[in-house]
């Protein structure tokens, strides 16, 4: 009697693009700016314990990343600022786990986050970044990490500090889009701005595609 082959577990996600997207091996010919920003902005960060009444989302985290990276580096370009907002992207179909939650995993969701943010680098032209970039969106990410945990999660000044380090002081300009963009915003407001923001950039990084 012949056994019927298992049938392989389904590891694609429908996008409302209509694009069909491989978690394990994503093709850049899947990734849409549009489903990154519609999904980002509803992501929660901080598993939704933020104060407030709309959740702080994974968009709105994306621009203040790329706020303070433009501010640590006002000669960053283009390409480099895109890096700093499609930093989690991946996010947006692998939602956001929390950094506790992730070293216990382990590997496994860094490989397919991994594998996703390769794949999106390439649907928008971007070439991995150099290491001090990499340090760069790091540090960024340890800031904004830093303020909404005392802005919006709860955390005293005293404990942030202990696990994001004490944040920097910034210019004026970054601090006045801080504040714009700490709290939450709905839904549909933080996906209209992420994706503005996008074609900004990426207007702006076409002379250097070029």
């Amino acid at each position: 009697m012949t056994v019927p082959a298992k049938k392989q577990p389904r590891a694609w996600q429908r996008m409302l693009s209509g694009r069909r997207l491989d978690l394990l091996d994503p093709s850049p010919l899947d990734v849409e700016i549009t489903d990154i920003a519609h999904g980002l902005a509803r992501v929660a960060r901080w598993n939704g314990q933020t104060a407030g009444p709309h959740v702080f989302s994974v968009a709105q985290h994306s621009l203040l990343v790329e706020a303070i990276g433009g501010a640590l580096d006002p000669r960053l370009g283009g390409p480099e600022r895109l890096e700093l907002l499609l930093h989690d992207a991946p996010e947006y179909v692998i939602g956001d786990i929390i950094s506790p939650l992730k070293a216990a995993i382990g590997d496994a969701y860094r490989s397919v986050e991994r594998r996703l943010l390769a794949a999106i680098r390439q649907r928008f032209g971007l070439s991995a970044p150099s290491p001090a970039l990499s340090r760069l969106v790091k540090r960024a990410d340890r800031i904004a990490a830093a303020i909404e945990a005392t802005r919006l999660a709860g955390f005293s000044g005293a404990e942030a500090d202990g696990i994001f380090g004490c944040p920097p002081a910034l210019p004026e300009p970054v601090r006045g889009e801080i504040e714009r963009l700490i709290a939450g915003w709905p839904t549909a407001e933080a996906e209209a701005c992420y994706l503005a923001r996008f074609e900004t950039l990426q207007r702006g990084a076409s002379a250097v595609f070029s």
